[in-house]
């Protein structure tokens, strides 16, 4: 321990033990403890007390009858805790009768500061610290500890109902991990009396006819199979599958979720998945819990590596019975594909789905989220049905528009309980999306682009809902490309385009915001990927898209500003920005697209068009957009100024990482440290000097904001790699410029950030970078910049400080 924190110990433990002084607050007593427990794994707990009485004091101290508070209370039952970890210092601390005065019906157990929830968790989590070795069992045994912890586990306090579960968890894993070392799989006769005793209890519960004990008993056994991996686990199992399984043959069946729970961290258990009646389990809970409750264990099982093939399929059917209740209700073309054919397909009829709205929508959204996750794992089931699961959502779509033509009486219910639900149409619209890294057949593909382009038109169309189908068009756009990845569409999707971008025009003036930004953004999309793409500029040529973009660069929403900044900026990279031509306006000066943005930068009342300006000028340097690779210097020099100065860091970031990407194209790549030739190096440092680049980076580099420190030092450190040879350090004398820069420097250093640095000399400017510490500098950023006062010595001294203890020139206040 440190030698000021000893010295501060003694002070802090009589403040805690007198019930006068104001409690410390949660978050210090938390820290303590952390601290505490950082101690004892180091070193020895033992020599912690024997060295330090005071600890032991204000543990004892807490067993005499006071009115000390509660969070106290439950701060020395787990500081307790962590002393006890250690056996020696638990035999040390059971010889002076403490554990037993702590943790037993002397102490907090049989008085009144039991009510608080804070001591109860505080006294389930200083048992927990504690089960680490033979003799803390035999503790937990004798001192009728467990008795207590299986009462807790109905505690009306959910987390120490839940941390009650999690300690007995411990115990088990505890008695058990011994008697099984080395054996296949211990005996019910060989378990340590604290283990049968905890098993019985669990026995208990799972006979019981109540829920919740029920369920307490499943959480114990998910947690128990989920982080144990011994081989007693095995024998656990063995006894206690039988009443698992009887569970499922009570109607209705008790806590079906903790059960799925349950079954599911069985089946991912390497040691207990072998277990063939786990199989027949979970096939019978398949069968006998609802489609809703059943849906998280068939898509478990999927997920599953090793799996029976017969409960594969029998899962997989559960997922697309609801998909396939809904192609059933519609009237379908001779030829569509059904989802479940033969018995399978028995399992749902139509008049059995779901008959209220919520437990119809509910169950829809589930089975789709689930095979939206299953689609691209590589375990999927095969054959995938592309086919009908394509039909199936595009229909579930049409349902919800009330587009469908239903089939029968209940598939007229269907589309009255479906119709403008936002919910299942977000679902379904994210698994379309999910869908289009499949083939299909063109006429449903054909469907697919039709009910998309019904969502994008249509007026009743959520924000949210909008914003997802455009995001679907594009993937389903991307598929389209032939081949995969090239710039070119099938004929179809080009059709596609005209009427989208018709509908694009429109959603860029509606009047809600979201949905200006919702078609930004599938604009910049598109523009990215099909620029090049011939079709695609004469349809946006033709139409007032850029146009609409360019005025939204004045939108009354940050947001939509920030998105049209995207989308100029990636028009222009195209140069999809021509200003139109008419006999009306002939010749109307306009600016041009870094014009417009750096007038943005320079305006603009809120970060986040800035920022979005600064990464499409950091795009259009890197890419060499035209207007930029004709003269960078002259491109990059406003807005480095600019960017200087803009009192949002991040916009203060990326002005720095545009000047990294500047730099690279003078210099080279950033790399192995390769010096630049002489002549390269005089030349470049002369442009940087006269775009001001070195005033932003030394200035930048006391920041108080870290990350723009980081990234100047970053950018200080390239160029001084790049400035000198590998293996030499070249002398460089001093100047008045030199001495100049250093004293700005040091200025700004102290917080005085008014006196600007001037005209500068390349050769100062490499005297100063040679002359810095800037590997020093990156080690002491790289540091959390409140690493001083989360040390304990800190926190101590914050503590004594709340009560008067220290003076006020020895508080550390931050």
């Amino acid at each position: 321990m440190d030698p000021e924190c000893a010295r501060l110990l003694p002070a802090l433990c009589a403040v805690l033990a007198d019930p006068r002084q104001p409690v410390a607050d949660d978050t210090c007593l938390e820290k303590l403890l952390d601290w505490f427990k950082a101690v004892t794994e180091a070193g020895s707990s033992l020599l912690l007390l024997q060295e330090h009485p005071c600890l032991v004091e204000l543990l004892f101290h807490v067993l005499k009858p006071q009115d000390l508070s509660s969070r106290i209370l439950s701060f020395a039952l787990r500081l307790a805790g962590i002393f006890a970890a250690q056996e020696n210092c638990f035999q040390f601390l059971q010889q002076g009768e403490l554990l037993p005065g702590l943790f037993g019906e002397p102490g907090p157990l049989g008085a009144a500061a039991w009510a608080a929830p804070s001591v109860r968790s505080g006294w389930i989590q200083g048992l927990h610290s504690l089960a680490q070795h033979p003799s803390a069992l035999r503790f937990l045994a004798d001192s009728g500890a467990v008795d207590t912890i299986f009462s807790l586990q109905g505690d009306p306090s959910l987390f120490v109902a839940s941390a009650a579960g999690q300690l007995l968890v411990r115990v088990l894993d505890l008695a058990l991990r011994g008697p099984a070392e080395g054996r296949v799989c211990p005996q019910a006769w060989d378990w340590p009396a604290c283990a049968r005793k905890v098993v019985c209890h669990l026995e208990d519960c799972l006979r019981s006819e109540a829920t919740p004990r029920v369920t307490q008993a499943l959480h114990v056994l998910t947690t128990t199979f989920g982080h144990c991996r011994g081989l007693w686990t095995q024998g656990l199992w063995a006894r206690l599958s039988p009443l698992v399984a009887r569970l499922l043959e009570k109607d209705p069946v008790p806590a079906p979720h903790a059960l799925v729970d349950l079954l599911l961290g069985v089946a991912r258990s390497p040691v207990l998945s072998s277990d063939p009646g786990l199989w027949e389990t979970a096939a019978q809970a398949l069968s006998r819990l609802s489609p809703t409750q059943a849906g998280p264990l068939a898509a478990g099982i999927l997920k599953l590596q090793d799996c029976p093939q017969a409960l594969r399929i029998q899962a997989f059917s559960i997922l697309l019975q609801p998909l396939a209740h809904v192609l059933e209700a519609t009237a379908q073309a001779p030829g569509t594909p059904r989802l479940l054919e033969g018995a399978a397909g028995d399992l749902m009829a139509v008049d059995t789905f779901p008959p209220s709205r919520s437990a119809c929508v509910g169950l829809l959204c589930s089975a789709l989220a689930h095979l939206e996750l299953l689609q691209p794992l590589p375990q999927r089931p095969s054959p995938w049905p592309q086919a009908p699961l394509l039909a199936a959502v595009v229909t579930i779509l049409r349902f919800c528009n009330g587009s469908a033509a239903p089939s029968s009486e209940a598939g007229g219910r269907l589309c009255a309980m479906l119709v403008g639900c936002v919910r299942v149409q977000r679902a379904a619209l994210d698994f379309l999306g999910v869908l289009s890294q499949g083939l299909g057949p063109q006429e449903l593909v054909t469907q697919v682009f039709a009910i998309l382009l019904e969502y994008l038109v249509s007026p009743d169309s959520s924000p949210t809902v909008l914003k997802k189908a455009f995001q679907a068009t594009l993937r389903w756009l991307l598929s389209s490309a032939t081949p995969p990845g090239c710039c070119d569409l099938e004929p179809y999707a080009q059709l596609v385009l005209g009427e989208l971008l018709a509908v694009l025009q429109k959603r860029l003036c509606s009047p809600c915001w979201e949905v200006r930004d919702s078609g930004l953004e599938f604009l910049t999309q598109m523009t990215r990927h099909w620029g090049g793409q011939g079709s695609f500029r004469q349809a946006l040529l033709g139409s007032e898209v850029p146009e609409l973009t360019r005025q939204l660069l004045q939108d009354p929403e940050s947001y939509v500003r920030a998105s049209a900044v995207a989308a100029v900026g990636q028009l222009s990279s195209w140069g999809l920005l021509t200003a139109p031509s008419s006999p009306e306006h002939p010749a109307v000066p306009q600016k041009t697209p870094l014009e417009e943005l750096l007038l943005v930068l320079t305006t603009d009342s809120e970060g986040f068009p800035r920022r979005a300006v600064m990464r499409v000028f950091t795009e259009w340097l890197r890419d060499g957009y035209a207007d930029v690779a004709e003269d960078p210097e002259q491109s990059v020099a406003p807005v480095l100024r600019a960017a200087s100065r803009d009192l949002d860091w991040e916009v203060r970031v990326q002005g720095l990482e545009l000047a990294l990407v500047f730099l690279e194209q003078l210099l080279g790549p950033r790399g192995p440290s390769t010096a630049a030739p002489p002549g390269a190096l005089t030349q470049a440092l002369q442009a940087l000097c006269r775009v001001q680049l070195f005033e932003f980076a030394f200035r930048s580099l006391f920041d108080c904001d870290r990350p723009v420190a980081q990234k100047s030092c970053d950018l200080l450190l390239f160029l001084k790699a790049k400035a000198t040879p590998s293996g030499s350090q070249q002398e460089v004398g001093d100047g008045p410029n030199v001495a100049s820069v250093e004293a700005a420097l040091r200025r700004w250093q102290a917080g005085e950030q008014g006196q600007p640095l001037g005209e500068l000399a390349p050769e100062a400017v490499l005297a100063v970078l040679r002359s810095m510490d800037l590997e020093a500098l990156r080690d002491t950023l790289a540091e959390s910049s409140d690493h001083v006062e989360r040390s304990p010595q800190s926190l101590l001294q914050d503590m004594l400080a709340t009560v008067g203890v220290l003076g006020d020139n020895e508080a550390d206040c931050y």
